[in-house]
């Protein structure tokens, strides 16, 4: 589960990390003289989505006056923002977070995250936060330093420190700060052992001309299968700021996620979706989801896949993969034609069976009146809605 910036730097705060005086407001709470109250300008305006890359997509202004703030935010209220990371999907901007905007001296990036090769915990820090994060990472790797610690082992602030000092010579200057670093650090490994966190990411902490440090972004991520543990974090979910198709698909238990390609999928098992997005990637077309409908196909399920793959204007061709086990091939081919005969079907459908009743299967779907384009295997499958699509 993912939330708001300002509800991340409220977390943060209340273990003891440095953040900024800042206000949050929507279009009723929005008020010209709590913003002057906030200080002096410049001012920073962020709309609050879910979704990183807000800077480059227009939605933070640094502005020189509280009226301009004021007019900013105004703007950015109510309206929606697509950044590169919501897959083309605008969310709403329900909410902006405005604060003072101190000259920055030098930005870092500190994270905790899983690492699943090591199955374990890491806090990762560079020197070089900022926008270009994930270049530095991709370019410079030297710049990017991983402290592995055990959740329930020691990670206290002299543990921190003394993995700081062993990497003294790649931190250059900010050696001499090593200990304010490390309780950083010991804070936010807290935080992820506390709340079931998945991932923790601070971009940038910033040192300000003063050499004082503060919290300028923050984003968490938290585990759902912890937020049983967690009530108050449940609480800060909100709905709006997921992608509707992804609502939609949990109301028939469906594990749905969109993409960017214009190849819609339907699969059967997690495994076997993951395997088809591969091999249509290796028949050089895109995936438009990752959707699995389970282990019983029924007409009412397959139904709902199909209008959410459908909800996506990209989607050029249909890929449906499945594996009869539980479910009869038979069974599963009837509940697609029950689905498609319903439905204006404009794209075309390429379908894929293997498994129980399999022959029955295929000629159920060839004795359809429905242009179907079977597929013999998965790598034909592939092939033949990479062609489609062409």
């Amino acid at each position: 589960m993912n939330i708001h910036e300002y509800q991340a730097k409220q977390i943060l705060k209340r273990y003891g990390l440095p953040i900024p005086n800042e206000k949050v407001f929507d279009q009723k709470t929005l008020s010209l003289d709590e913003i002057r109250s906030l200080g002096k300008a410049p001012l920073a305006v962020k709309a609050q989505i879910h979704a990183g890359g807000r800077g480059k997509a227009g939605g933070v202004k640094i502005v020189d006056t509280p009226e301009a703030a004021y007019g900013a935010a105004q703007k950015m209220l109510g309206t929606t923002l697509a950044t590169y990371q919501t897959a083309g999907v605008a969310k709403p901007i329900d909410c902006v977070l405005i604060h003072f905007a101190k000259k920055i001296e030098k930005e870092l990036y500190l994270a905790v995250a899983l690492d699943r090769e090591r199955e374990l915990p890491c806090v990762i820090f560079s020197d070089a936060g900022g926008m270009e994060i994930e270049e530095v990472a991709q370019k410079s790797p030297e710049k990017i330093l991983k402290c592995h610690f055990d959740p329930d082992g020691k990670r206290d602030i002299a543990f921190f420190e003394l993995f700081l000092s062993k990497n003294a010579s790649r931190l250059g200057p900010l050696s001499s700060r090593k200990s304010e670093l490390a309780d950083f650090m010991a804070k936010i490994a807290q935080i992820f052992v506390d709340l079931d966190v998945s991932i923790l990411e601070i971009n940038p902490l910033a040192i300000l001309q003063d050499q004082t440090f503060k919290v300028i972004d923050a984003k968490i991520n938290f585990d759902d299968n912890g937020l049983f543990r967690h009530p108050e974090i449940a609480a800060l979910h909100d709905p709006r700021q997921e992608d509707s198709r992804e609502v939609e698909a949990k109301q028939f238990d469906l594990s749905y996620v969109g993409l960017e390609g214009n190849i819609g999928c339907m699969v059967n098992g997690a495994g076997l979706a993951m395997a088809t997005m591969d091999i249509i990637k290796h028949e050089g077309g895109e995936p438009a989801n990752f959707l699995d409908v389970g282990g019983g196909a029924a007409k009412e399920r397959v139904t709902a896949a199909f209008k959410i793959i459908l909800k996506d204007p990209r989607v050029k061709a249909i890929l449906v993969n499945i594996f009869g086990g539980i479910m009869r091939c038979d069974i599963i081919a009837e509940g697609i034609l029950a689905a498609v005969q319903g439905m204006d079907l404009k794209v075309p459908l390429v379908v894929r069976l293997e498994g129980t009743n399999v022959k029955e299967g295929k000629e159920i779907l060839a004795n359809s009146k429905l242009k179907i384009i079977s597929a013999d295997s998965f790598s034909d499958g592939a092939q033949k809605v990479a062609a489609a699509v062409r």
